[in-house]
């Protein structure tokens, strides 16, 4: 065999030893993989402070490697910070709340953490905070419509550019601090397009801000979007970060940078292994049936619009059409249809690569079918030397 075939074999044969001893179906997740991706956009936005968005891969590993770092935390609910306080004891993290909409009971929870920073994008919002006033700091969360990315986030939240000032004076009178502007350009952008348009319109609104009421605006979150490779092929992050950082040269110096990346951190951090279940030819296709699908890890077909790279191990010179489904009963659990596959035996094993982003986290458990459980590696990583120079500089979230 050439080298190219000991290393698949040798593959095949770790996630056969995997399963045999963990069970099916799994998602493997390799916290080394995080501390890669959180290295390399800190390479690419090397003055922007991170705060990892728990909802794309709410797991305790993930929290403790990223904790380690340095990172700060997106939460967006009471369950994320139940998570934060059930793995960060020894010391409370750097939280921002960045849900624009939330209960009484999410803000006594968040200040009772220790998260002061929360973003909201409308009047309503905003009075919420009138008994918290002297407590919080304040993020106005401005919409910037994307319409070339399949999750447009500025649709459901946001407030427009113009509404920006009638907020802050409103907040004036209410005797509540607003620190400075959010923004989301959307969720897996093609191009940093509308980052870019985004950071010009804010640079706009706080140089507004300013000479309207001489408000100084100190914090500018750029949101995440930041992409990763799945079936097609997408920018580099120095690619895509490129024209952010030029963009954020024309900030005044004061402006603290912080974003909220999620995907870009999880994703390429786990792989699911499943098993096929059954099989079945219909017509001229062969289905293969696995233990995991789209009510499972492949939720993010569905929720996530993305299509998953997908790994088997068989006689690549007998490939025939074939679909592989999931193990529910409803007919949309199909996770590839009219794929190129060799044949498949019954206890066969089928990868799917880039499933650490909205996979685990929107999986259902439809049928009663148990959810794949997460096996991490490399939890004991020594991340003294990962470990950058932003985490003890000064930062005005707390």
């Amino acid at each position: 065999m050439n080298r190219i075939q000991v290393e698949q074999a040798n593959k095949a044969q770790f996630y056969k030893d995997t399963v045999q001893q963990h069970g099916s179906p799994l998602l493997l997740l390799d916290c080394n993989k995080i501390i890669d991706q959180f290295n390399v956009l800190s390479d690419a936005l090397p003055n922007v402070d991170f705060f990892y968005a728990i909802k794309a891969l709410p797991h305790p590993a993930v929290i403790k490697t990223l904790a380690s770092l340095g990172a700060g935390f997106d939460i967006a609910s009471s369950g994320e910070i139940d998570l934060l306080s059930s793995v960060t004891t020894a010391e409370r993290p750097r939280t921002i709340h960045t849900h624009p909409i939330k209960r009484n009971s999410d803000i006594r929870d968040a200040l009772r953490f220790g998260c002061t920073t929360f973003i909201i994008d409308n009047i309503w919002e905003l009075e919420k905070f009138i008994a918290y006033r002297h407590r919080v700091g304040i993020l106005i969360r401005v919409s910037f419509p994307n319409p070339n990315t399949k999750i447009d986030l500025s649709r459901k939240f946001g407030c427009r550019e113009d509404e920006v000032g009638l907020l802050i004076h409103k907040a004036q009178s209410l005797g509540i601090h607003i620190k400075g502007l959010s923004f989301h350009a959307g969720s897996q952008c093609p191009t940093s397009q509308n980052h870019v348009l985004a950071i010009n319109r804010c640079i706009a609104i706080i140089n507004a801000v300013y000479a309207d009421c001489g408000k100084i605006l100190s914090i500018l979150d750029i949101g995440g979007g930041f992409p990763v490779q799945y079936t097609e092929s997408v920018q580099t992050i120095e690619e895509f970060c490129s024209p952010i950082r030029d963009a954020l040269k024309n900030l005044p110096p004061h402006i603290q940078l912080i974003a909220e990346p999620g995907r870009f951190l999880s994703a390429p951090a786990m792989e699911a292994i499943s098993t096929v279940m059954g099989k079945a030819k219909r017509g001229n296709t062969m289905w293969y049936y696995l233990d995991d699908g789209v009510y499972g890890s492949y939720s993010g077909q569905i929720f996530d619009h993305v299509t998953y790279p997908l790994t088997t191990f068989g006689d690549k010179k007998k490939t025939a059409h074939a679909v592989i489904a999931g193990p529910t009963c409803d007919s949309i659990d199909v996770i590839a249809d009219e794929i190129k596959l060799p044949p498949l035996s019954i206890g066969d094993l089928v990868i799917g690569h880039q499933m650490g982003a909205y996979t685990y986290a929107t999986a259902t458990h439809f049928n009663l079918f148990s959810k794949a459980k997460i096996i991490a590696i490399n939890e004991s990583v020594n991340t003294t030397n990962n470990i950058l120079a932003f985490k003890n500089r000064k930062s005005l979230i707390s």
